[in-house]
């Protein structure tokens, strides 16, 4: 994979698929997936804006350390998307975020006929997304197993957690106060996430390789319409124009938001995981920055070019 280096602020800054180098950050490893949108071709323009975007928010001492992972997918001209990570394959806790690992593998269920569908579970899997219920998610959880989780996220048609690799998304643990049950074999976590693959998730989604085109849909459906107002959601609270499908998650000083966003005739994924205690307030200030990449910089560009 080709290495982007950029100068920002005066400051030099290496990056391999998004990752710092190992001088910097300490080496966990990079890993190209061989799989549907495995987002492993950094673009060279969106990276350096968004590096300067991290700059500009004084996020430098959180990159450095592996305390803030962020993916962002431009996915507005579809035959030409663009990608740029910043730690991007660094496994952190996630709190909830993992909950659409559990979405999915339900309706990997349902589509076999393996589970029946009815007006009960959606109510279920809508409330575990949308307000992010607990109950709900370890109704669901249970209803599917720890082993159909793991398997659901490690099919090579989906490649979700990596295990040659770097991780990714993953359920170990009901969300009660049960102990974990099948922590992830790489990093111990009973529930974790890299952004790179949180936003995978939703660029798979977006390309109905979920499952189905069909029941990619329904998924998408159940992660609009967010009924928590926090961080990603309330950073583009003042942008009604933006239409969101997210997941967050928050636990003590650990935060994360990914989200499928359209704007203003833009479509782009942005995932983030925060170990900070005002890791909250960080995604709120970020999404706005990335947002204003996406779009105002696209304004920006057309004027230039006319």
């Amino acid at each position: 994979m080709t290495s982007v280096v950029a100068l920002v602020a005066g400051v030099g800054v290496t990056s391999t698929c998004g990752m710092y180098s190992p001088s910097e950050a300490g080496d966990k490893g990079s890993n190209v997936l061989a799989t549907p949108m495995a987002l492993e071709q950094i673009d060279r323009g969106l990276q350096a804006e968004l590096q300067e975007a991290l700059v500009g928010l004084d996020l430098q001492p959180l990159v450095r350390r592996q305390q803030i992972g962020v993916a962002l997918v431009d996915l507005t001209v579809p035959e030409a998307l663009r990608y740029a990570g910043v730690n991007d394959d660094v496994m952190f806790y996630a709190a909830s975020l993992p909950k659409i690992a559990v979405l999915l593998t339900v309706f990997e269920k349902i589509e076999a006929g393996e589970i029946d569908d009815s007006g009960a579970l959606r109510r279920t899997l809508t409330d575990m997304i949308r307000v992010s219920s607990n109950s709900a998610a370890t109704r669901a959880i249970r209803l599917v197993g720890f082993d159909s989780i793991a398997e659901t996220l490690e099919k090579p048609e989906y490649r979700l957690y990596d295990l040659t690799g770097n991780g990714g998304l993953w359920v170990g643990k009901a969300y009660d106060p049960t102990p974990a049950v099948r922590r992830d074999p790489l990093f111990n976590y009973s529930h974790g996430a890299t952004a790179r693959q949180a936003a995978r998730f939703f660029a798979l989604l977006d390309k109905g390789l979920l499952v189905s085109q069909e029941r990619s849909h329904e998924m998408l459906e159940i992660l609009g319409d967010p009924g928590i107002q926090h961080k990603f959601v309330r950073g583009l609270a003042n942008r009604p124009e933006a239409t969101i499908y997210r997941k967050s998650g928050s636990f003590r000083q650990h935060h994360a938001d990914a989200a499928l966003i359209e704007h203003d005739g833009h479509r782009y994924i942005a995932a983030a995981l925060v170990d900070d205690p005002r890791g909250g307030r960080i995604l709120e200030k970020l999404i706005l920055a990335l947002d204003d990449i996406i779009v105002a910089g696209d304004a920006v560009e057309a004027t230039a070019r006319r």
